[in-house]
């Protein structure tokens, strides 16, 4: 999987909170991939992000969120190339932080939020790679343009969630699409075309 130069203190701060971390705590999920079981799962909307991030004028690399995506994944462990996998993302989920930024990005030469307040993601096929990797191909919709965009993902962790006792699987996935094939604006000097996506998974039986 190709580096995503996005640090973890950097998304707390788009997101505007906190991590706690239990000083020698055991986690309940494993990197095991024995551990996965096949099934109907759900987006665990709560610790699943999208992260898109772009160049700005060459100076910075900014950052983004979208947040609560609802989905499905319906997982063939015998056959991992018959998995399929349908995210939904609300819009009015994004930030970036700046309250004048996600404003501007609602506007119509952006997401055009008021006319297309969700985009959404529908695997058309999934290559598995390695052990853990797969390459997702699916179909990218943005303000009603749909365009292929393909995912390299790889398995992060499985185990049931101390919580509620759900079995948890999740992954990570990154994939660079152009703004200006969804329609949006090129008027904006100096920031790149190529947006990176990071995509932080997490689905609950």
């Amino acid at each position: 999987m190709r580096k995503f130069l996005i640090s973890a203190a950097a998304l707390i701060a788009v997101a505007g909170g906190t991590v706690v971390i239990a000083q020698g705590a055991a986690t309940p999920g494993t990197k095991d991939v024995a551990k996965v079981t096949g099934g109907a799962y759900t987006v665990e909307p709560s610790h699943t992000q999208i992260v898109f991030a772009y160049d700005h004028m060459g100076f910075t690399n900014n950052l983004g969120v979208i947040t609560q995506p609802t989905g499905t994944l319906t997982l063939d462990k015998a056959n991992l190339s018959a998995s399929k996998v349908s995210i939904e993302l609300p819009i009015a989920n994004l930030t970036t932080g700046i309250p004048a930024l996600n404003e501007h990005l609602a506007k119509p030469e952006f997401f055009d939020a008021a006319k297309f307040p969700t985009a959404t993601f529908v695997s058309t096929s999934v290559k598995p790679e390695g052990a853990t990797g797969a390459t997702i191909t699916g179909n990218l919709t943005i303000k009603g343009i749909t365009k292929p965009v393909t995912l390299d993902a790889e398995f992060y962790g499985a185990g049931a969630n101390p919580m509620n006792k759900k079995e948890n699987v999740g992954f990570i996935a990154t994939a660079t699409v152009k703004r200006s094939d969804y329609g949006m604006s090129m008027a904006v000097p100096m920031v790149a075309d190529n947006v990176e996506l990071k995509i932080i998974a997490a689905f609950q039986k």
